[in-house]
């Protein structure tokens, strides 16, 4: 009879941003790092006023067509790290600004059994790859998960 509490879990944190995810996995004392691109344009608006008069020409800035060509891309990139990350028993997800929390909304919304496996939804600073790796392992050394 086997005792259930010394199977080892495949343990995964993901740091993302707008730009790029660090996917680390720890399984077995092993760890593997997985960079996935997020290949999502950037985004500046050119539009304004030519004048300082009310009333005078102003460019038309198409908002919707670029925010709805996002949003196909980051359900692109969401799906490209939900690839890397639906073996996993554990997971936490961290990054700076909101993206983040937009890859947990979609976990919910869209793979209930894998949101079920997140422990933790943290905002945290940018990043180097060491840092998100020590980071990782702290987290699960904590959470004793």
């Amino acid at each position: 009879m086997s005792n259930l509490n010394n199977v080892k879990k495949t343990k995964v944190g993901v740091w993302l941003d707008k730009k790029n995810a660090i996917i680390v996995t720890l399984y077995n004392g092993e760890i593997s790092i997985n960079t996935i691109l997020s290949n999502i344009e950037d985004y500046h608006i050119h539009g304004g006023s030519g004048t300082r008069l009310k009333g005078g020409p102003q460019d038309v800035v198409q908002d919707s067509k670029y925010l709805e060509r996002e949003k196909h891309q980051l359900k692109r990139y969401f799906n490209d790290i939900i690839t890397k990350i639906k073996r996993a028993h554990v997971i936490v997800i961290f990054g700076p600004a909101e993206t983040y929390t937009k890859l947990s909304k979609e976990l919910i919304n869209h793979h209930k059994d894998l949101s079920k496996k997140v422990k933790d939804v943290v905002k945290i600073d940018s990043m180097t790859k060491r840092q998100v790796i020590a980071w990782v392992k702290a987290f699960f050394k904590e959470k004793r998960l």
